[in-house]
């Protein structure tokens, strides 16, 4: 190996790990189409809402549109997580605006939720099991290892956490005044506004943070690894066993007692 090789492979497990780091985010959050749902019905409801000023047929249609995104994830059998929760978001969102025959209440549980969310960041990170890490733990195959045994991944996970918590907190402290002094159509338009940018800003966060940290421990190959010895183990063990019967039994083990017989009966031969 020369002296340009080394840099050469360096850099090539660097650029791996962040492949692997972007590729589990991708995963962890839904990618474009995760993306994509989350905004549709948002969109949707304040579109049709400010052309009619329609609240019922607002809100089917948002309902009907996460309804039909699902079915498509089920169609090409994708996972549906992503789908589903935009799904139960949706329809709060609709109960709570069809209850009160209020249109900006059907954005109130997503604006409580991403409080609760922002809050939950922060007070897990302050705890010491930041969030972002029990998300992405189980996607990284390292589960909850980088609690005790990767202290620099827990330190990235704890710095990403932070960022999602106060990105999440400067959204709400937009949207909340809004709620209270602006019309649906503004509210509605903000909202959709801030749905993507905040979150793109949080992801690539999360990205710098773990692109610079330890490579995760991966737990899942650590078990399949002890199975496959322990199996190794009781192999040898039932091959010795069988060799030992085809030979004919091991040898007797001496007891103590008839190490005393010996030793009487050499006691007596010595005397004579």
């Amino acid at each position: 190996m020369t002296s340009l090789d080394k840099p050469t492979e360096e850099t090539t497990e660097a650029d791996d790990a962040r492949a692997v780091t972007e590729a589990a985010l991708f995963e962890a959050f839904g990618g474009v189409r995760g993306m994509i749902e989350t905004v549709l019905p948002g969109l949707l409801f304040v579109t049709i809402f400010t052309l009619n000023n329609d609240l019922h047929m607002s809100a089917i249609a948002a309902l009907a549109v996460s309804v039909v995104l699902v079915v498509v994830r089920l169609v090409v059998k994708d996972t549906v997580k992503h789908a589903f929760s935009g799904v139960f978001g949706v329809a709060f969102g609709v109960v709570f605006a069809m209850m009160t025959d209020n249109a900006k209440n059907f954005y109130l549980p997503g604006m409580l939720y991403t409080l609760g969310l922002a809050l939950a960041y922060i007070v897990t990170s302050l705890a010491g099991v930041p969030l972002i890490g029990l998300i992405l733990g189980p996607v990284f195959k390292e589960n909850l290892s980088w609690r005790t045994r990767n202290p620099g991944r827990k330190k990235a996970y704890t710095k990403a956490s932070y960022a999602w918590g106060l990105i999440l907190l400067g959204k709400s402290a937009i949207l909340f005044p809004l709620y209270w002094w602006a019309d649906t159509e503004q509210l509605g338009w903000v909202l959709v506004t801030l749905k993507i940018p905040p979150f793109l800003l949080a992801v690539w966060l999360t990205w710098v943070f773990l692109a610079k940290a330890p490579a995760p421990i991966d737990v899942f190959a650590e078990m399949e690894a002890a199975e496959e010895a322990e199996k190794a183990e009781k192999a040898e063990r039932e091959r010795r066993e069988r060799s030992q019967e085809e030979s004919g039994g091991a040898l007797p083990v001496p007891s103590e007692a008839d190490g005393e017989s010996a030793d009487l009966r050499g006691g007596r031969h010595r005397k004579a």
